[in-house]
């Protein structure tokens, strides 16, 4: 509360407005008769009376106008805080001055309320400061954006334009070194792209035809020709400025609780002001009534408090979100500290969401690279997911040049395992096919060198009465078993039977990250890690046994409806667990909203930032063991800030309002100021701590 009022000023202004002070109390002070009687000097100058009235005057009305304003403004909407105890201190430290200088009192004051005045300018400015340079993270984000843009014209030349003139379908230049202005489509080149600004990985990752790629990312080592499809406010760096935007506005318990306690404090500066002016008037001593009064307001300042935690939070969320954490609620990432199960769903999360050829046996003739470059051909003009796989499979084992076959040869047709890079010389590379047909629900047919092939599952196989060789069978039975996809290539000689010479296993490879993810959140001491699909139960098993799953202890829910992901999350609740659900966002949106706190990856969708509380920018599920961790740290660390900043006052009151004035302990209220300003300078640095936090996986 009391931090809010003050936390939109500009540094720059406290800078300016302290030097200035600073500037005038160094006379003020000089020239105070106290100071000169304590070092045994004198100033005979005409005037030197006036030094203090004037220069201080000075002081209060420039230098402490922030504090006025602010008291008045939380005065004007009934939130009493840390800018109207600092402006009750300076007021009353203001009439006194002008009380003692017109005769009523005799203290010489107007040295400590200029100290006073600058001493709180200088606490103001490094706060703002340090919250400035945490909030630094969206003036960085912003900055990742080029000024200019080679768009294409219509004969295919760059032209120059500011990145504002582009518009979605425009095609634009990427260069070597150059960063992509906006968020599009690859549709000429191949390139490694740096992308760690935006997913906190640190490798470039290859991106080629087709792919994806986001503004403000940098082509490393070639040209790119890109189709623009999001430009401005629509782009993926923009919606992570927002989020990291409203994660540092937005509240959480803390910070409602630490601002309860700010307007608590107030009442209690304020009574026990009241309280000490009336004890030491009643003694008979109104000048220490007086200074008493003003020290208990200017040490009971919640400065600390207010700063306890805007700091943690500006702090976690810019961190984060360099580490490509974007945090989206500030409550989701409180509670994923108390977290004792974490729900993966299994496509795209713990796996790649892409099919990949992990196993081929071969025979009839044929070796395992002959096998795969005649099924890619087949399969060549197919759009089926486990088709492209199949292709991709294929141009990967063609397009190795000759030098790198130097290694040991590869396994010989009939062995189970899938073609490695050590494999024997691809040859000439993928053949090309004639008169490819879609076979629907079976598989395809095409022509290749004159010869018929088919490439299909089981129902091929049964349309065609064809009978599978014993090796093949046997391979086929153990990878269904593990619950692979298994397709037959198969030739169809002109007036002979058909005979199945090739089978392929086909599977949705496991992150190999994932496996580190799941140890790491059992080393963070969540009991149950859970996994979610809609695959058969043999496939969500071989996954499981993959990620390494405990029997007994995590669960595995196979077989799921995408719109009864969210029953599994309710379910476990159920039986009194705290959810986080991770998932890709799409069609997780339910289970994510449902779960205590929802964790969506792959950063991209509308749908992702809509149904979670926290968003990872990249694919690497380790990245929700750092949110664990940024969870615990930043509540730590306000823990501790609003435990320093409340002890520091139950302590510091009473001495200022002088419990301790008879043993000789009696605070001025320039030390006060200085006591004040420094248990801001302790939850400040404290909070600096958060910077230790490993967000970012390592041993990637």
């Amino acid at each position: 509360m009391g931090h809010a009022h003050h936390a939109g000023h500009d540094p720059e202004q406290f800078r300016h407005r302290f030097w200035l002070s600073l500037a005038l109390t160094v006379p003020i002070v000089l020239t105070s008769h106290m100071v000169m009687d304590w070092f045994g000097y004198s100033l005979a100058v005409p005037g030197v009376r006036w030094v203090g009235p004037v220069l201080g005057t000075v002081v209060f009305g420039y230098g402490g106008w922030p504090f006025l304003a602010g008291g008045l403004r939380e005065l004007r909407d009934r939130a009493p805080g840390m800018m109207l105890l600092i402006s009750m201190a300076i007021v009353v430290a203001y009439l006194a001055s002008v009380a003692t200088s017109l005769g009523v009192f005799d203290l010489d004051f107007w040295w400590e309320l200029a100290a006073l005045v600058t001493i709180m300018l200088l606490g103001h400015w490094q706060e703002m400061r340090a919250v400035g340079q945490a909030r630094g993270a969206l003036g960085a984000l912003a900055a990742l954006l080029p000024d200019d843009a080679e768009r294409l014209d219509g004969t295919g030349r760059p032209q120059p334009v500011p990145v504002a003139e582009l518009r979605v379908g425009d095609l634009v230049l990427v260069r070597p070194g150059g960063r992509v202005p906006a968020d599009g489509r690859i549709v000429e080149g191949a390139a490694e792209l740096d992308e760690s600004m935006i997913t906190g990985e640190s490798r470039p990752v290859p991106r080629a035809a087709g792919d994806r790629v986001v503004a403000g990312t940098v082509a490393t080592d070639a040209t790119l020709r890109v189709r623009v499809d999001a430009v401005g406010a629509d782009t993926a760096l923009a919606g992570i400025g927002r989020l990291v935007a409203e994660a540092q506005s937005s509240g959480g318990r803390a910070q409602v609780l630490a601002d309860r306690f700010a307007a608590l404090l107030f009442y209690l500066a304020a009574t026990a002001g009241l309280v000490t002016f009336v004890v030491w008037l009643l003694l008979g001593d109104t000048d220490q009534a007086v200074v008493r009064t003003v020290t208990v307001l200017v040490i009971a300042c919640p400065h600390a408090l207010g700063l306890a935690i805007p700091l943690v939070v500006a702090l976690s969320t810019a961190l984060s979100a360099r580490a490509g954490i974007l945090v989206k609620d500030r409550l989701a990432l409180e509670r994923m500290r108390t977290v004792d199960t974490v729900l993966f769903d299994k496509t795209g999360t713990l796996t790649t969401g892409r099919h990949t050829v992990t196993g081929v046996v071969a025979t009839g003739g044929l070796d395992r690279d002959a096998a795969l470059g005649l099924a890619g051909a087949v399969e060549a003009d197919s759009e089926h997911p486990l088709a492209r796989a199949l292709v991709a499979a294929a141009d990967a084992r063609s397009i190795r040049p000759a030098a790198a076959d130097a290694g040991p040869p590869g396994p010989a047709a009939g062995d189970a395992g899938p073609p490695g890079p050590d494999a024997a010389d691809p040859g000439p590379g993928r053949p090309a096919a004639h008169g490819f047909r879609a076979l629907a629900g079976r598989g395809v047919r095409a022509t290749v060198d004159g010869v018929d092939w088919a490439v299909g599952g089981p129902a091929l196989l049964r349309e065609l009465d064809a009978a599978v060789p014993d090796d093949l069978a046997r391979a086929a039975a153990d990878w269904s078993r593990r619950g692979a996809a298994v397709l037959h290539l198969v030739r169809l000689p002109a007036g002979h039977g058909p005979e199945v010479t090739a089978a392929f296993a086909l599977e949705d490879r496991v992150r190999p990250e994932a496996r580190a993810a799941v140890a790491e959140l059992r080393e963070l001491g969540v009991r149950k890690i859970v996994m979610i699909t809609g695959d058969a139960r043999p496939v969500a098993g071989a996954v499981a046994a993959d990620l390494g799953f405990r029997p007994g202890v995590d669960e595995v829910f196979a077989e799921v409806l995408p719109a009864d992901k969210d029953k599994a999350v309710a379910d476990l609740q159920a039986r009194g667990l705290t959810v986080a659900m991770v998932g890709d966002g799409v069609n997780d949106a339910p289970a994510l909203a449902r779960a205590d706190v929802g964790v969506a990856i792959g950063a991209g969708t509308d749908v992702a930032i809509e149904s979670a509380g926290v968003v990872l920018a990249g694919s690497d599920p380790r990245g929700v063991g750092g949110v664990i961790r940024l969870s615990r740290a930043s509540y730590r660390k306000m823990r501790q800030n609003l435990a320093w900043a409340a002890g520091y006052n139950v302590i510091a009151i009473p001495l200022a309002a002088g419990v301790l004035a008879g043993a000789g302990v009696a605070l001025s209220p320039a030390v006060g100021a200085v006591l004040m300003s420094a248990s801001t300078i302790v939850v400040a640095l404290n909070a600096q701590l958060l910077r230790r936090v490993r967000l970012v996986p390592t041993g990637t």
